[in-house]
């Protein structure tokens, strides 16, 4: 059996890492960026941060920041409208996985304009040509965007998620500075984080899991395990932890898929504009029941990543109880909410949910084969 790992070209770490960007944009002979971002962190001066590098050094841009939570097919169209007005060569993706979705969807289309509907790049798309060049900025320490080669845009009209998966949408460079991610609230610290410890557990029980991938999953279960609490307090050494935690959890999972707590919260967002990281919070626990005994000894190391070193004695069960425990403690620990009714689901849209988690892309990586009926009661039992 063979296995493909793709990365980005070049990825910067570290606080100040920004200062990268400039040589990173002459070397490769850049010369005019659409910058893709949120009107919040305009506001909050966080693109001021960019902006004032290019300024210094005379790098031309332009600012699109018309991007909003679980990115539409028409903010795409918007976007790709002002980069051929522009006349930009290459993006800059600075926020979370919004605007880094948003990014990549653009850079796809500006070169493979035969996928202008948007819609047409769902699933796993053979694109004929790589996106313009992107230089990912994140602004959250949670999402990976900037080392995956996936996206998901939002279908209002049809009520759904759609997630995209394409090798020719991996940003060139990655600059992952923990002080770029300083302002995010303390909600959203907890949220985008438990959405990386998702990606890591997901990742190392999905059934395309490898050895290369495994270790890297149990790596940043480690790394978010003993630093989320922290940065959501507001430590700063924590919060390089966690940026470098999610990067290494994107390492691994764009390379082998994801599971159901991803096919169960995309549905979410779709249909409530839930956070995408809070709607895997609550979901992960119950999943993580659900799927342990088709998981053989992968809940033993997880709780061992997350410092639980009695369950390398433990019998298998129990270990997997602690591993269990261990998650919903961080969960609370955290502020994530407890149930899905609390972020606004309706329960008599659960069986469209569930039809909806079914047929996602994700929902055929989980370990344990999903069925509409028990999508159905992992909804009700969370409600």
């Amino acid at each position: 059996m063979t296995h493909r790992m793709i990365l980005n070209e070049t990825a910067w770490f570290g606080a100040g890492a920004i200062q990268h960007l400039i040589e990173e944009v002459h070397k490769r002979q850049l010369y005019k960026a659409l910058l893709v971002t949120d009107e919040t962190l305009v506001a909050a001066g966080v693109v001021e941060r960019v902006t004032t590098l290019l300024d210094k050094y005379h790098l031309s841009y332009e600012i699109f920041d018309k991007v909003l939570p679980n990115p539409t097919i028409k903010m795409v169209q918007q976007g790709v409208a002002a980069c051929i007005q522009a006349e930009a060569d290459y993006l800059i993706a600075v926020g979370g996985g919004s605007p880094q979705d948003t990014c990549k969807a653009i850079g796809i289309i500006i070169n493979n304009p035969e996928y202008s509907d948007v819609r047409s790049l769902e699933g796993a798309v053979d694109t004929p040509y790589p996106c313009l060049p992107i230089i990912a900025i994140p602004t959250t320490a949670g999402t990976a965007a900037e080392v995956t080669i996936n996206y998901v845009i939002t279908d209002e009209e049809r009520r759904r998620k759609f997630v995209c998966v394409d090798p020719h949408d991996i940003p060139k460079v990655a600059i992952v500075d923990a002080e770029m991610m300083a302002s995010m609230p303390p909600a959203l610290k907890a949220a985008t984080g438990i959405d990386a410890l998702t990606h890591a557990i997901e990742g190392y029980i999905t059934r395309a899991a490898w050895a290369l991938t495994d270790a890297l999953h149990l790596k940043a279960i480690s790394l978010i395990g003993q630093a989320l609490r922290d940065a959501v307090a507001g430590d700063m050494a924590a919060m390089e932890q966690m940026a470098l935690g999610q990067y290494i959890a994107g390492m691994g999972f764009s390379n082998v898929g994801l599971g159901l707590v991803h096919g169960m919260a995309h549905p979410l967002g779709a249909f409530y504009g839930v956070p995408h990281g809070v709607a895997n919070a609550i979901l992960l626990p119950d999943i993580m029941v659900w799927n342990a005994d088709y998981t053989a000894e992968k809940y033993r190391d997880i709780a061992l990543a997350m410092g639980i070193d009695a369950a390398r004695q433990l019998p298998l069960a129990e270990a997997r109880q602690r591993a269990i425990d261990a998650v919903n403690q961080l969960c609370r620990d955290v502020g994530i909410p407890q149930r899905l009714r609390d972020v606004g689901m309706q329960e008599s849209d659960i069986p469209a949910l569930a039809h909806a988690a079914l047929e996602d892309v994700c929902t055929g990586g989980n370990p344990r084969e999903a069925t509409l009926e028990a999508i159905i009661d992992l909804y009700r039992q969370r409600f």
